[in-house]
């Protein structure tokens, strides 16, 4: 087992794991907050910290079908969300390389 480098985000607005506190997500990298997980609200973000993928697997979701990664918090590897890599749909391309973070599994400071 290796040293775990964690990233720490500046300023106000910074979303973190529910579960151990570390740092994920800025405000500032939100795209939209019209979003929905599993456990409700999700935020769509175009940068995340801290957290490591699963293995590629294609989800049917409310906008069609989407090959997707979970997402862990790379401290608790508590599932934060998922990240879109690649969307099948022409009109949900913007998606791609992109995260959702789940509300419930998030607290906010600031």
């Amino acid at each position: 087992m290796g040293l775990l480098f964690v990233e720490r985000l500046e300023g106000e607005g910074v979303f973190r794991c529910r579960r151990c506190r570390v740092d994920a997500a800025s405000k500032d990298a939100i795209i939209s907050r019209d979003f929905y997980g599993h456990s409700g609200r999700a935020y769509l973000f175009d940068h995340v910290v801290n957290i490591s993928l699963g293995p590629n697997e294609d989800r049917l979701l409310v906008t069609g079908l989407h090959t997707v990664n979970d997402i862990y918090c790379s401290c608790c590897q508590q599932i934060l969300g998922w990240r879109y890599e690649k969307a099948y749909e022409q009109t949900q391309k913007y998606k791609e390389g992109k995260y959702i973070l789940e509300r419930a599994r998030m607290v906010k400071d600031g």
